[in-house]
């Protein structure tokens, strides 16, 4: 007999037991519930792309993070890192049947081959959503608003959506003469949270090569957040470029106040700059207030010309993406409380094999009636079944034995408290939709 295999997974990628797995659909299903409130329509692409579509779209980090090979037809091919690269190539492919704007969303896997820290791996589920074929500012104010629609949906309280323009860095730069220096000045500057103004300031002297004035001036200017008020303390020389993202800036706040949102939960900073190369304006990232240190769980930017490496036709866009795997591992270290393990919120017991029919005839005419409910596969003692029901993470168990056949009741047993309440049965629909109501 050969030697058995030993079962394990490879670093930087999981499996997800049923609770894990229930909580992503239910992130997916509200993501999917607030895209479309905004019109935004479903898109897939393959895992799988010429190489030639992904490298050097995004940095030289993601670049040395591609999965690479040569498939079986001698083609060099590589996974996706994100989801906004296939999605550039896909609308110059399909532009001509979609029209513009086309505003899509995607859910799916993507891959880098990264070091592997707390929330991130190396295969995780992205959720974006991006307008293509539009630089209106309404598409990039719309971005914000389903930022903040999206988090309020899934019941985060405490959160800040920061934005900025890279228009602005891009003036700043070409003020002082620095344009060549950008891709580095963005890497420095994308390292600020994490090691604080000194050390970005000497990063880009002594890394970058800059001069110390220019990179005083470059952290002061990261260093403005808060209200539209700040932009009049931003100094972008004589650069039309940044004069452009400042009135950007202004109408984008002016858009955001008008659609409600509360003061303080969207606000710019001037220290986000995003470190991938093809964003050209408005640029996002999502804190959670209780937990800032696990980074953004949603990002995002504008790019107007990553589509321009596939097609002619000028193609801008602008689109964030929701970071599921990091969201999930923050909230699980803010609310670690156990989670179900079932998708039907309803047990039916069974004890007598003979019945069996007549318990199929009523758990089908509870699911016709819009109730989730898992049929208790075989005759067991009622405690086995509860303890089941109790550890699945059930609400309800339904009991039909044969005094409740003979008198045509059922008895609900609401499991978190025990208690029960008896009822007709053709009133058991009802009465399970009004406790899973009320639990």
């Amino acid at each position: 007999m050969a030697d058995r295999i030993q079962p394990r997974t490879l670093k930087g990628f999981r499996d997800f037991l049923p609770e894990a797995e229930l909580q992503r659909e239910a992130v997916f299903e509200t993501a999917r519930t607030v895209f479309r409130s905004y019109g935004f329509v479903p898109i897939d692409t393959p895992a799988l792309e010429y190489t030639e579509i992904l490298m050097g779209k995004g940095s030289d980090e993601t670049d040395k993070q591609l999965y690479r090979f040569t498939d079986n037809g001698g083609r060099d091919v590589a996974m996706r890192f994100d989801l906004t690269v296939p999605l550039a190539r896909y609308a110059a492919q399909h532009i001509g049947e979609l029209g513009t704007p086309f505003k899509r969303y995607h859910i799916g896997s993507v891959w880098r081959g990264e070091n592997t820290q707390r929330g991130r791996y190396r295969e995780f589920m992205q959720c974006d959503f991006d307008t293509i074929g539009t630089e209106s500012v309404v598409s990039d104010i719309e971005t914000a608003l389903v930022i903040h629609d999206l988090l309020t949906a899934l019941g985060i309280e405490r959160f800040t959506v920061r934005i900025n323009n890279r228009r602005l860095l891009n003036g700043l730069l070409e003020a002082r003469g620095l344009t060549d220096q950008a891709t580095g000045v963005l890497r420095s500057l994308d390292k600020l949270d994490k090691v604080g103004p000194d050390a970005v300031r000497s990063d880009l002297v002594a890394t970058v090569g800059i001069p110390e004035s220019d990179a005083n001036a470059l952290v002061d200017l990261a260093a403005l957040s808060g209200g539209s008020d700040i932009l009049d303390q931003v100094d972008v020389g004589d650069s039309e470029l940044g004069a452009r993202g400042i009135d950007e800036l202004r109408q984008f706040m002016a858009g955001v106040e008008a659609a409600g949102v509360e003061p303080g939960r969207i606000v710019l900073d001037m220290g986000i700059a995003r470190g991938l190369d093809y964003y050209t304006g408005t640029v996002y990232e999502t804190v959670l207030d209780d937990l800032p240190d696990i980074g953004s769980v949603c990002s995002g930017g504008r790019y107007d010309d990553l589509a321009s490496l596939y097609t002619n036709q000028r193609l801008p866009g602008v689109g964030a993406s929701l970071g599921v795997d990091r969201l999930l591992a923050a909230l699980e270290e803010l609310s670690p409380e156990s989670s179900a393990r079932t998708s039907a919120p309803v047990l039916m017991t069974l004890f007598d094999d003979s019945r069996r029919s007549e318990h199929l005839a009523v758990v089908a005419g509870l699911r016709r009636a819009g109730v989730g409910v898992e049929l208790y596969p075989e005759a067991r003692k009622l405690g086995a079944q509860l303890k089941y029901g109790d550890r699945r993470g059930h609400t309800l168990a339904v009991i039909i034995g044969d005094t409740e056949w003979d008198d045509e009741t059922a008895q609900i047993k609401v499991l978190a408290t025990g208690d029960s309440h008896v009822v007709d049965q053709d009133e058991l629909a009802d009465a399970c939709r009004r406790l899973l109501g009320d639990a």
